[in-house]
């Protein structure tokens, strides 16, 4: 804090996402939520607030907003702007409120963790390392106010502005904060594939990938995270009403996906503070209506590879914060309406399920609307998306840790045996193994493989077959390995397909 005449200004240190703050130095804090900070920052003099930063999300921003606030207690006033849907939708400003109304108690985090849990009907956390004294006299020490729009948050802040300067409420106070390092086994950086019946089963899968093999990088947001790069996943037969399990390990639950459906479905209006939402971009963003064009395509040429909607702008999406999703693909094969999307940046541990959610219902809007603008009998095909960048954040590796012990073990023991690649017949005739490779569903036999090594057989199946599942490919050497036995034992072992080997001829001595 430094005097200059008649003016007293104050310095923000921010220890946590320090590039993601746009710094004043003055004595209010504004939280914009989803609004972005320069919205309101172009209507102020630096000498109208201490800091002005966005808040995403209530599970894993207000810990952190929290901890710079103590950090920094000549901060006495706090406007929270809370004005979009997409505020309404997170909930994040409206728990932040709810800390300084009613406090906090001491319970479980999701992930099973003592923690401080905010008394609101949204579900936010602090660390129960910062001493609850402390958190007390944060609350009691900020006067905060909340606004409905960048006008009404504006006139709060000048309002402060004109106060005279306040003493600070304490000293500067830094607790310690666990941090939790990823283990990382070997893999492949580029180019993954992981499919599933469900979006959950599907993300499950993802983050299990992630988090195993995953690279640890910087990101540009003040922290870490855990990528892939270009990650194809593919949901095969989401329900029409979605999966949610019980009990519900996404980060998202029904209440939330309605409103997030609307984002991507329907268009609308300029708002200051707002970029864009994907449904703008899809509606009307471009001066048409892309759904609908696809739409169009499709009901005139059904085989069209055209279907095609774009959501990156080459004129301006070059600057901060352009959309993730940039590129949609609409497909139907065989009466079988699939839909591929592009992400250039994909948060899959928070975002993924309620984008994947969200794309099914545009595919399914599209699929329905197709059927009644023509004589086409359509179903709902497979939902690809495919992330360039797909990551996990560091703040979210304990969730992730959680959800991984939790329920990865439960996903591999329901057993899929069915594989594209088809099916294989193994049995031991004329000296010779046999294995007849089948079509999945109707067994047709398209291809015929003979000899006794079983690893010559499988270098020959596997150059055959390339795109075999692992947990196939794994099997069937295991099936070759007891045929060869089987065969070099001759009258000893009989072989049979997926059951143990038969002794015939055991002598004890």
């Amino acid at each position: 804090m430094k005097g200059t005449g008649q003016v007293t200004e104050f310095s923000y240190t921010a220890k946590h996402k320090p590039n993601q703050l746009i710094y004043g130095n003055g004595q209010t804090a504004v939280i914009t939520g989803w609004t972005v900070k320069q919205a309101i920052a172009k209507h102020l003099q630096p000498s109208d607030y201490a800091v002005i930063g966005q808040l995403y999300s209530p599970t894993r921003g207000i810990n952190l907003l929290v901890r710079n606030l103590l950090l920094n207690p000549h901060v006495r006033y706090l406007v929270v702007l809370n004005a979009t849907k997409e505020d309404k939708n997170a909930g994040a400003s409206h728990c932040l409120l709810d800390f300084f109304r009613n406090g906090v108690e001491e319970s479980l985090s999701d992930t099973g963790r003592k923690s401080w849990v905010i008394r609101s009907t949204i579900t936010g956390y602090i660390d129960i390392e910062i001493n609850i004294d402390v958190l007390e006299k944060l609350r009691h020490s900020i006067e905060f106010q909340e606004a409905q729009s960048i006008t009404e948050a504006v006139e709060k802040i000048k309002h402060y502005s004109q106060q005279a300067a306040i003493d600070p409420w304490g000293v500067s106070l830094e607790f310690p904060m666990a941090t939790i390092e990823p283990t990382v086994l070997p893999g492949s950086r580029y180019g993954h594939r992981i499919e599933g019946k469900t979006i959950a089963e599907t993300w499950v899968k993802i983050i299990h990938r992630i988090k195993t093999t995953g690279t640890i990088r910087p990101t540009s947001y003040d922290g870490k995270w855990q990528e892939l790069i270009d990650l194809m996943a593919v949901v095969t037969d989401e329900p029409e009403d979605f999966y949610f399990p019980e009990p519900n390990y996404l980060p998202i639950d029904k209440s939330f996906l309605e409103e997030y459906i609307s984002q991507i479905l329907d268009d609308s209006p300029n708002r200051e503070g707002v970029k864009y939402t994907y449904g703008q971009r899809l509606r009307s963003w471009f001066g048409h209506d892309q759904i609908q064009q696809v739409i169009d395509k499709l009901v005139n040429d059904i085989d069209s590879a055209r279907a095609v909607m774009s959501l990156w702008d080459a004129k301006q999406d070059h600057n901060d914060s352009p959309p993730c999703l940039n590129h949609i693909w609409v497909r139907i094969v065989d009466n079988e309406l699939s839909l591929t999307a592009t992400f250039r940046s994909n948060d899959m541990f928070s975002a993924w399920p309620a984008n994947a959610m969200g794309l099914r219902e545009l595919q399914r809007y599209i699929c329905e609307a197709i059927i009644q603008k023509s004589n086409h009998k359509l179903k709902m095909g497979a939902l690809i998306t495919i992330s360039q960048s797909a990551h996990i954040y560091d703040d979210c590796f304990e969730n992730v840790e959680n959800v991984i012990q939790s329920q990865y073990p439960k996903i591999c023991q329901q057993r899929d045996y069915f594989d594209p690649a088809g099916s294989f017949i193994i049995t031991i005739q004329n000296n010779q193994i046999i294995v007849e490779h089948t079509t999945p569903g109707s067994g047709e036999v398209v291809n015929c493989y003979s000899g006794k090594s079983a690893n010559k057989l499988s270098q020959q199946i596997f150059i055959d077959c390339p795109g075999l599942q692992v947990s196939h490919a794994l099997y069937l050497g295991g099936e070759l390995q007891k045929a060869e036995i089987a065969l070099l034992m001759k009258q000893d072992f009989i072989y049979e397909q997926d059951k143990p080997i038969k002794v015939t001829n055991f002598i004890t001595q």
